[in-house]
This record gives C-alpha cells, sequence and structure tokens, in this order.
C-alpha cells in the first residue's frame, strides 16, 4: 500500500510512540498537583513548551497548548475579534481559501457584527501583499493569512504580509499547519503575532497542537474550568501527546533539509509524469509550494471515483481537504483559484512524505492515467467532448 494523502495525517514514528509511552509510565501524574509525581510531570510540562518555542522562533511563554489546528484557529480570531470590538475596530481581513477552521469561526463573527473581507486569490494560488495592503483600514482588527494551502500547498508571502500588518500596527494571524515542521519558521523575523499549529501533520499524535500568541495579545478563553495553561485553556493537560508533539517537531526540523531535498525530486517527478495526461492541469504554483504537495484537476472525471479505484490499486489519496472529504461539493480552494465546478469535481492531491520512495511515485504514474482513462471511457460527458458537442476547458 502507498500511502500519499500526509497532507491530512502522518503516521506516528517510532520514536514518538516510545517518548509517549515513556511519559505515560514515568509522568502520569497531574501537572496541577503540588506533590512529587505532579511537579514532575509539570515540568516535562514546561520543557516541552520551552522545546516547542524555540522550534518557531518564540518565548515559551507565548506557547499554549490546546487540541489541535482547528482549536487554535479559533481562539487566535476570536481573540482578535473581541480585543478589535473593545476598541471599536470590526473589520477582518483573510482569503477565500483559507481552511474552514478560519472561515467558519469568520462567518460566526460576521453574524455578531464584523465585517469579513475575504481577499480573492491568484490563478496560481497566491496573494500579492499589496492586496493586504489596501484592504487594511482604520477600524481592521486582524488580518488572517495561511501559511501554506492544505489542499493545493502554495507557500504565501508570510514575512511580507507580517511586515505590512507590523508597521500599521494590526495583529497578523497565520495558519501554519500545513507549514510547521516542513518549512523554516521563525515568528520573531515573520512579525508573526499568532500562529496556529497541529502535531499530527509532521508525525506526531493527533489532538494536540499549540497557539502561539505574541507577549501582549490577550487571549479570550474558549474553555472555562480550570488555571490550566496561564488561565487561557482549561483542561487537564494531555501530557504524553505534549511530548509526542515536542519529540516530532523536533525531529521534523532537524531533518527539514534533507527531507525537503528528497521530497523536491519525487515532487517534480511526480508532477511531471502527471502533467502528460491530457486534459490535466496542476493547481497551484510550481515554484511556491510544499515540497511534497501534488494538486491536479482532470477533466471528465468524479474525485471520489478516481479515489476509490486507485485505493483498489492501493494507493491513498485524497481529492482535496480531509475536513470535507465526505462533501459532494467542490473544493472552495480550487473554486477560489478560478477552477470551474466541472473541473474542480476532478482532483486529486498527492502528498508525500520522506518516506515515500522513487518506486512509489513510478506506480502512482502508472495507476493515475489507467484510472483517467477507465473513467473517462465510460462517461458520456467524455464522449461528447471527444464528439465536439461540448467544449474541452482544460
Amino acid at each position: 500500500m502507498i500511502y500519499a494523502d500526509n497532507a491530512a495525517t502522518t503516521k506516528l514514528s517510532h520514536t514518538v510512540i516510545q517518548s509517549m509511552l515513556s511519559c505515560m509510565e514515568e509522568n502520569w501524574g497531574n501537572p496541577s498537583s503540588l506533590y512529587h509525581f505532579g511537579q514532575k510531570t509539570a515540568e516535562a510540562v514546561n520543557a516541552a513548551r520551552e522545546r516547542v518555542a524555540a522550534c518557531i522562533g518564540a518565548m515559551p511563554d507565548e506557547i499554549y497548548f490546546t487540541s489541535g489546528g482547528s482549536e487554535s484557529d479559533n481562539q487566535a480570531i476570536i481573540s482578535a475579534a473581541k480585543n478589535g470590538e473593545r476598541n471599536g475596530k470590526k473589520h477582518i481581513v483573510s482569503s477565500a481559501f483559507e481552511h474552514h477552521a478560519v472561515l467558519h469561526p469568520l462567518k460566526k463573527l460576521e453574524k455578531e457584527g464584523f465585517e469579513i473581507e475575504l481577499l480573492p486569490v491568484h490563478e496560481n494560488g497566491m496573494i500579492d501583499p499589496e492586496q493586504i495592503s489596501q484592504a487594511i483600514r482604520e477600524d481592521t482588527c486582524l488580518v488572517s493569512i495561511m501559511y501554506a494551502n492544505n489542499e493545493i500547498g502554495s507557500i504565501l508571502p508570510i514575512e511580507k504580509i507580517g511586515a505590512i500588518c507590523r508597521e500599521k500596527k494590526i495583529p497578523f494571524h497565520t495558519d501554519a499547519v500545513q507549514a510547521v515542521g516542513h518549512l523554516p519558521i521563525d515568528v520573531q523575523k515573520q512579525n508573526i503575532d499568532l500562529l496556529s499549529l497541529s502535531a499530527h501533520k509532521f508525525h506526531g499524535p493527533k489532538g494536540i497542537g499549540a497557539l502561539y500568541a505574541r507577549r501582549g495579545i490577550f487571549l479570550t478563553n474558549l474553555i472555562e474550568g480550570g488555571a490550566q495553561e496561564r488561565g487561557k485553556r482549561s483542561g487537564t493537560e494531555n501530557v504524553p501527546a505534549i511530548i509526542g508533539m515536542t519529540i516530532a517537531l523536533e525531529d521534523s526540523c532537524r531533518h527539514m533539509e534533507e527531507h525537503t531535498k528528497k521530497l523536491l525530486a519525487l515532487r517534480t517527478q511526480l508532477i511531471e509524469g502527471l502533467s502528460k495526461i491530457p486534459h490535466a492541469a496542476l493547481n497551484g504554483s510550481v515554484q511556491h509550494r510544499l515540497p511534497g504537495n501534488v494538486s491536479f484537476c482532470f477533466e471528465g472525471i468524479e474525485g471520489e471515483s478516481l479515489l476509490l479505484l486507485l485505493d483498489d490499486k492501493g494507493i491513498c489519496a485524497s481529492s482535496g481537504s480531509a475536513c470535507t472529504s465526505g462533501s459532494l461539493d467542490p473544493s472552495h480552494v480550487l473554486l477560489a483559484i478560478g477552477r470551474p465546478h466541472e473541473i474542480a469535481h476532478g482532483s486529486l492531491r498527492l502528498s508525500l512524505d520522506a518516506e515515500n520512495t522513487k518506486e512509489d511515485v513510478e506506480q502512482i504514474l502508472k495507476a493515475v492515467p489507467e484510472v483517467v482513462e477507465y473513467l473517462r471511457n465510460i462517461s458520456p460527458l467524455w464522449k461528447d467532448k471527444q464528439n465536439g458537442k461540448r467544449a474541452f476547458i482544460l
């Protein structure tokens, strides 16, 4: 079986599993307790906080452990919105192809009287920093732009956007769930005020993540009931998961350069091979994309059928975001970059990991054209296109 859906989730590394097992045996106390077992566990959590902070250029007291990227996104956005509201500012700038963990809280805030401005995305999946500069107003309380898109892999010009926001004194949040552990990040140099990350995207456990919040930014509590995380996130800490995330993040950062080099070679091979399929198109930027991300649209097919037939051939892939894989609606990301509904339905996302091999890519390049051809041959729509009754789009 070839696993090529690492953007959805990654496999727990053996090192992470061992660290979590060790933690469950040795640091099982409640970190809030004053006796030895509790304080020993609290020390482990504090050490993990320091190590996570070091990986992204932050200070330990700027890291808050959460249940994952969605919670971190929600807390960052709601906190910035409430801070702005207290100062009479209720305008928020974001983009049309953000993850739903950003778009949904924005929609909720819109119902509460906030004005949400979703910037259009270029065909190559990029946003020009000048768009941000022009969108910011006197009453803007937040700019939230993702670091790298989860479906088409586009890497946004975060440092330039951050510099604009810092100059205009506007809080800047980035959903970096797809970037952390895969791209070099320094929140200080990149002028990032709020950043979300999730462990299961870099071989850590599910259900654990973190929110970076620059000193001076007041956080609104989403969960009440205790004094954990300096009073900003109640609930007894999931210590084994915190330790596992820390080990996974450090390991990913340590091997980032060598993994990137390998993935770029595999990605290039995959893109070149899939580009040979007639009436196919790469989604997103060729240069500015995540090392392991390959996203294509194939005219004349349905993505769901493509995935099922690839699964029969031993290939695990995705048609887009895992959070919307159960929906028959076309990807909002692909629609945002200008793909027509008909084309957006025929999408395929392959997200590779350093464990993937050249042989894996060769098998994928054998299977995908076969499945695409099979699906087109049984499609009345495709026959109409071939007979000239319908025009080709790609």
